[in-house]
């Protein structure tokens, strides 16, 4: 049997309890699965293609952990309600909810197109309040839950991705009204922010957006990018019984990047010791 994962957690801690994760085929979701089965929960994973999540699968299966795929398009409303309705009629009432399904681009704002523009509104803001929204009306609001959104950090802006920016910080504002509007049931809604995480998504930009990405390395006080199970870490606790009272509220796990004040030259250091819960996990080449 392959390593399992190395949840700082207690064993058995979601043990029999449904969490689905979008966009858990790949980097920071696919992590976050793996943490969750650990812990004892059956992870239902979302996605668009169903190779990648099958590959996930049999990653967690073979550590012994208890996984579902389920493939649709969040910003599908009709396959959303299909699917949410099919898991819980699969695997009971819904613990857990992570909206980590996103994507964008780099582009300049000027030089955004109105068709690009909405693909990544409806990817990075209108797929969460769907699925959110279905989790809620279809087992949350009876039986209660958590829902965690993936955000990203918007902190003064998104200099060359105002499209996704603009989409993050709704799903903020979103995870503050739902908190309110859903307390009622039971249902606590928070967001995590990552910063920068180095994760594989890093090697989906172009060769200039790369060497960018090797440059901003020394931008960070903690002298180091993030990791996926860092995220996961933060996206975990807000799931667990220790923040039954947090809710409406955000994580940032960023390394104090937007304190980072121009009056401010960082001082080069290598004692922030990285935590690396994920024996799979790998670093992105353009960072090699």
């Amino acid at each position: 049997m392959a390593d399992g994962y190395r949840s700082v957690f207690a064993p058995g801690l979601f043990d029999g309890r449904l969490m689905i994760v979008t966009g858990g085929g790949s980097g920071i979701g696919r992590c976050i699965a793996h943490e969750l089965a650990s812990l004892g929960a059956h992870v239902a994973i979302t996605g668009r293609r169903i190779e990648r999540l099958e590959t996930v699968r049999t990653e967690i299966e073979d550590v012994g952990g208890a996984v579902s795929c389920h493939a649709f398009d969040i910003r599908d409303e009709a396959a959303v309600v299909a699917a949410i309705a099919e898991i819980i009629a699969a695997h009971g009432p819904i613990f857990g909810l992570v909206n980590n399904a996103g994507g964008q681009y780099p582009s300049p704002a000027e030089e955004l197109s109105v068709k690009g523009w909405d693909a990544v509104i409806r990817n990075n803001l209108t797929g969460g309040f769907i699925v959110s929204r279905e989790a809620y009306k279809q087992s949350m609001a009876e039986h209660g839950g958590s829902i965690v959104n993936i955000i990203a950090d918007i902190w003064g802006g998104m200099p060359t991705m105002a499209h996704s920016g603009a989409a993050r910080a709704g799903m903020l504002n979103l995870t503050e009204t739902t908190a309110c509007e859903w307390a009622r049931s039971g249902v606590r809604v928070n967001a995590v922010a990552p910063g920068w995480v180095a994760s594989s998504g890093f090697d989906t930009y172009d060769d200039a957006m790369k060497a960018e990405l090797r440059r901003l390395r020394d931008e960070i006080p903690l002298g180091r990018y993030g990791n996926e199970s860092e995220v996961s870490a933060a996206v975990t606790f807000l799931l667990t019984p220790g923040a039954a009272f947090i809710s409406g509220s955000c994580i940032r796990v960023d390394g104090a990047v937007p304190n980072h004040r121009h009056t401010w030259t960082n001082v080069p250091t290598d004692r922030s010791i990285a935590f690396d819960g994920f024996p799979l996990a790998t670093l992105p080449e353009c960072l090699r």
